[in-house]
């Protein structure tokens, strides 16, 4: 293969990025075509890359960067079967970003920043990706940390979206700093960064720390990757704009930790402590941004803590020790999940809320998108995981692998026999996903319901001013009969067609199982029909319960609304007059924590933002109050001695010639002492 194809693939988007910050001002109609092209061309270029790979084949081609004195820093390519699916995900999600975001942000003055970010977090992404060496691997990493911050700070007039870009930045950098003693401890153990090194060393069982450096390892990881207990920086980045966060959940930021683990997965199968540690972060993340999703209001919240979620299945699916089945569900996730974010975009832009209870008030609102409502249905069901659609078949890959690791079978894959994988890590990951299968099914059933199908209510248009997540509201401009440009549809349909048809591809022995490791990626027949059961169930019992509760609170038929405000009935307050939130019923007295996230962030703010506050204040007393009473003090004795000095300049010889004399007398009396 000609190396210049791959290195052209992360090259082109910070080329872009580059000439896009260049001409931005002095040329802002080359800003949209500089963002898409070279984008666009190098998810060509990722897709040829993988076609000419093949299945089952690697290409390593390495040259030294710098001599340490210890292990050399090179820049390396490593590409196999999971580098190339990955990037052509990459690739194809971020040129649907960038041509969604032209329609998005049509009248924002900031947009060429903001492309050119996109590109340069594309890039990072693709070199993260593809590098075959693990310090110029965390140049990408750190990069894409960087690039989120000014992302999702994107409106930093508002004040949401600064804290968002603050706490995304510190909690990721808060797992970074773990991470990266991690990566130099095993570079040190294995004697290289490169990663086929690193790997070869693992087989060979030459690393002397692999419980340590795969437990800092994870830190790095759940930082990223939003697991607990560094998930809450996830939630609150939905006050960047939709398009980021399609970017974020579905091909970057987020998918970095999980593929690390994947590349990684023999350094973790050496210690048993960190799988169990791993299954146990995979099951609370799981279990609990489920709850939470199922209770929140602000529709791309819910799809956060979605995203969070489906993170956890694939944390679980490694902590089993196949990575098939996670990076499956990455591709898989990433395609629906894309699917949801710009679908979820299109609804904002055209209800001018985030809210789905507010949505709920908007007549004929799925009338009005047509295309968004009809793809956020199509990645809804490949969410739920039902059958025949993409989720359906990632999601039963993973409960496969923890059906498998809980029965204690080893998984013989090219890692070989994962006989290091607990039977405790496979049960707790197989149960928690059972459970997580139940609720996603059902947040996602309430979403759809509350949003696009609760009774209409004559008069209750929600106003502009009820927004309450800074999407661009300067963008409504497309005919107010669809609101939806092209620009933000045809990337709906073209994400739809990997979310209905990609599942499929694990079926075919001969080509996504032999991309990977060549393990088997078909469900088996106990855990397909126990995870469609459950989705089955929960998607009834949310339709139960919003069934019942619309009845209950006789929204059918309420009173005119006057001025968008909707009369109490019957002591329920206004909002659940217009909609019956079935979260509210099926939660019960969970509703009120998972809406707050379980007290996390306080839990955090009183742990660590109120002591660093008011050791800030301590320090800022200490500075002002003493250190400059000292400088100050200094002064004042300066002054003083000063005009004490100057009262003995009489300008009277006798007086000075007297003065002298005394000091001769006194003299004289010391020395004859």
């Amino acid at each position: 293969m000609n190396l210049a194809l791959p290195a052209l693939v992360p090259a082109l988007p910070a080329f872009g990025a580059a000439a896009t910050l260049a001409t931005g001002k002095k040329a802002p109609g080359l800003a949209r075509p500089l963002a898409i092209v070279p984008v666009a061309v190098s998810a060509v270029l990722a897709l040829v890359v993988a076609l000419q790979l093949g299945t089952g084949q690697t290409l390593d081609a390495a040259t030294r960067l710098t001599p340490t004195g210890g292990p050399d820093i090179a820049l390396a390519l490593h590409l196999d079967g999971f580098s190339s699916l990955i990037s052509v995900l990459v690739g194809l999600v971020a040129t649907c970003v960038q041509v969604y975001s032209t329609a998005y942000l049509k009248q924002d003055p900031r947009y060429p920043s903001y492309a050119a970010l996109v590109s340069l977090f594309t890039a990072a992404m693709f070199l993260v990706v593809y590098s075959g060496d693990l310090i110029v691997l965390l140049v990408g990493w750190e990069v894409m940390g960087l690039c989120s911050y000014f992302l999702i700070g994107h409106h930093w007039e508002t004040a949401d979206a600064r804290s968002a870009s603050l706490k995304a930045f510190l909690v990721t950098k808060l797992g970074d700093v773990p991470f990266l003693f991690g990566i130099f401890l095993l570079g040190a153990d294995a004697g290289s960064f490169r990663i086929p090194d690193v790997l070869a060393a693992a087989g060979e069982g030459r690393l002397g720390h692999p419980t340590l450096i795969a437990l800092l390892l994870l830190a790095g990881v759940a930082g990223k990757s939003a697991q607990f207990p560094l998930h809450t920086w996830l939630p609150d980045a939905m006050a960047g704009p939709t398009p980021v966060s399609a970017l974020i959940h579905a091909a970057t930021m987020v998918a970095a930790g999980i593929y690390l683990v994947a590349r990684l997965l023999p350094v973790f199968l050496l210690s048993g402590a960190a799988l169990v540690v791993l299954a146990v972060m995979a099951a609370v993340t799981m279990i609990g941004s489920a709850l939470c999703a199922l209770a929140q209001d602000d529709l791309k919240r819910v799809l956060a803590y979605s995203t969070v979620g489906q993170l956890g299945y694939m944390a679980g699916a490694l902590a089993t020790g196949d990575r098939e089945a996670s990076v499956f569900h990455l591709v898989s996730h990433g395609a629906f999940k894309a699917l949801l974010f710009l679908a979820a975009g299109v609804v904002i832009h055209a209800a001018h809320t985030n809210s789905i209870s507010a949505m709920s008030r908007i007549p004929g609102l799925r009338k009005r998108v047509p295309d968004a409502y009809w793809t956020m249905g199509i990645a809804l069901f490949a969410l739920v995981g039902l059958p025949p659609f993409s989720g359906f078949f990632s999601k039963e890959a993973v409960l496969t692998a923890a059906e498998h690791a809980a029965n204690g079978e080893a998984l013989t894959n090219s890692l070989g026999p994962a006989s290091a994988v607990p039977q405790a890590a496979g049960w707790i990951v197989l149960i928690s996903a059972a459970l997580t299968a139940l609720l996603t099914a059902a947040y996602a059933t309430r979403l759809f319901l509350v949003a696009f199908h609760s009774p209409a209510v004559a008069g209750a248009a929600v106003a502009d001013h009820e927004a309450d997540a800074p999407y661009s509201p300067e963008l409504d401009e497309a005919d107010p009969a669809t609101a939806e440009p092209p620009a933000m549809r045809w990337p709906l349909w073209v994400l739809a067609v990997p979310t209905m048809g990609f599942g499929i591809a694990g079926l075919r022995s001969d080509w996504l199982p032999a991309l990977l490791d060549g393990g088997s990626l078909r469900p088996s027949g106990v855990t397909a029909v126990t995870g469609t059961g459950l989705a089955v169930v929960g998607v009834l019992a949310a339709y139960g319960a919003w069934r019942s509760a619309t009845a209950r609170l006789g929204t059918g038929r309420p009173a005119p609304a006057a001025a968008g405000r909707v009369p109490e009935q019957a002591g329920a307050p206004a909002a659940e007059v217009i909609v019956a939130d079935p979260g509210r019923t099926l939660l019960g007295p969970l509703f009120g924590p998972a809406r707050h996230g379980f007290g996390v962030d306080r839990l955090y703010h009183a742990l660590f933002v109120r002591p660093v506050a008011a050791a800030a204040r301590l320090v800022r007393f200490l500075d002002r109050e003493v250190v400059e009473g000292y400088v100050q003090g200094s002064g004042i004795g300066a002054n003083l001695l000063g005009r004490a000095v100057r009262l003995a300049q009489t300008g009277n010889a006798q007086t000075y010639l007297s003065a002298l004399l005394a000091g001769v007398v006194l003299l004289a009396v010391l020395v004859a002492v």
